[in-house]
């Protein structure tokens, strides 16, 4: 008998796309742009209310927020400082504070790029892009587990909680500090004070109960800006936990990479979320690391998804970009490598235009 043709294997990076988005992925037309539409919402140059959502992604994370906030900020002629809200998220809540604070996407942009900017002059000596937080590894942590409060407060509805929340409660608690991360944003506003209005939002996860804190949200604890962010920046098993009012906070991206659903019901016509950790389209890695990280980015997609669509809900408009696969390859498997962040950064603006000029609509759920 002659044997059985062997069916050709669907390719990694389509399988991977099918299940992150749910969606089937014409192979000709691969978008890392979703874009979920709300009846009824204004456009910005109809006078709507719009807002950001900066996700979390280390060091290249950050690189490739700036990137695709220049996509942005081209494709629809608006000025992110400009926004009505900006829910940020550790990597997300350094570029949205500086943002809040007045420093532009441009400025951020070529401060990143090497050029001389006056912001970039007043950090020159505190603040090092190409270690902005120590090496690309962390030190050795301290080897038993740093929420060990967190699991014991909630230990009859650990099932309710996320489970990467409980990771972060089981990893050893972490000891590099982020002076250079706390130089930077007090070099935009100073230490122990706040922006001089209310638009700016750092999520962070309470080390003690396991839920999320929005810093700068109604009814939060009142703390600096730069505290905020170092909060919100906190890794687990890689940074200290940060004291804040008796209370230890660490890396808000320990409950969500993106917490998108915190825009719902913010009264926002368009929302865009901006997630270096979602991606609706997939490079084909070799290297195992690389496929590995892909994997965890797919269940980081289906929440960003699930989350945008809770915005969506309540009714607004909401565009959702992550890296494509030209950024992917550059991006590796090592997000808080810098050596790589210039490559990630101008990738992001050449991926987040093309993206961005034609974003994918999914079929309603």
């Amino acid at each position: 008998m002659r044997p059985r043709p062997r069916r050709a294997r669907t390719p990694f990076a389509l399988r991977a796309a099918e299940r992150a988005t749910g969606i089937r992925i014409d192979p000709a037309h691969r978008r890392p742009a979703l874009q979920l539409p709300s009846p009824g919402t204004r456009m910005i140059a109809e006078g709507g209310r719009w807002g950001l959502v900066l996700g979390g992604g280390g060091v290249l994370g950050a690189a490739w927020l700036i990137g695709a906030l220049t996509a942005l900020e081209e494709a629809r002629g608006i000025d992110a400082r400009d926004a009505d809200l900006i829910i940020s998220t550790s990597a997300g809540s350094v570029i949205g504070a500086l943002l809040a604070a007045g420093v532009s996407v441009a400025e951020q942009r070529e401060q990143q790029l090497g050029a001389e900017t006056p912001f970039g002059l007043r950090i020159r000596d505190s603040f090092d892009p190409d270690r902005p937080v120590g090496g690309s590894a962390p030190p050795l942590p301290r080897l038993r587990p740093g929420g060990t409060s967190m699991l014991r407060n909630n230990r009859r509805s650990l099932h309710e909680l996320p489970f990467i929340t409980v990771l972060a409660g089981l990893a050893p608690i972490g000891r590099q500090p982020m002076d250079g991360v706390r130089a930077l944003i007090e070099a935009a506003v100073p230490a122990g004070q706040w922006l001089p209005h209310d638009r700016y939002r750092a999520v962070a996860l309470d080390y003690s109960s396991g839920r999320r804190v929005m810093f700068g949200a109604p009814g939060a604890p009142v703390v600096g800006l730069s505290d905020a962010v170092l909060a919100s920046c906190a890794i687990p098993g890689w940074f200290q936990p940060v004291d804040l009012l008796g209370r230890r906070y660490v890396d808000g991206g320990m409950w969500s990479n993106s917490n998108a659903d915190l825009a719902a019901g913010a009264g926002l016509d368009e929302v865009f979320v901006l997630a270096p950790m979602f991606s609706a389209s997939y490079d084909e890695p070799d290297d195992w690391r690389d496929r590995t990280e892909r994997r965890v980015r797919v269940a980081s997609t289906r929440r960003v998804i699930n989350e945008a669509r809770r915005v969506q809900r309540a009714g607004s408009t909401v565009t959702v970009l992550g890296p494509g696969p030209d950024d992917l390859r550059l991006i590796g498997h090592n997000l808080m490598a810098p050596s790589r962040r210039r490559l990630v950064l101008r990738s992001a603006v050449r991926s987040g235009r093309t993206a961005l000029d034609d974003p994918a609509v999914p079929p309603d759920e």
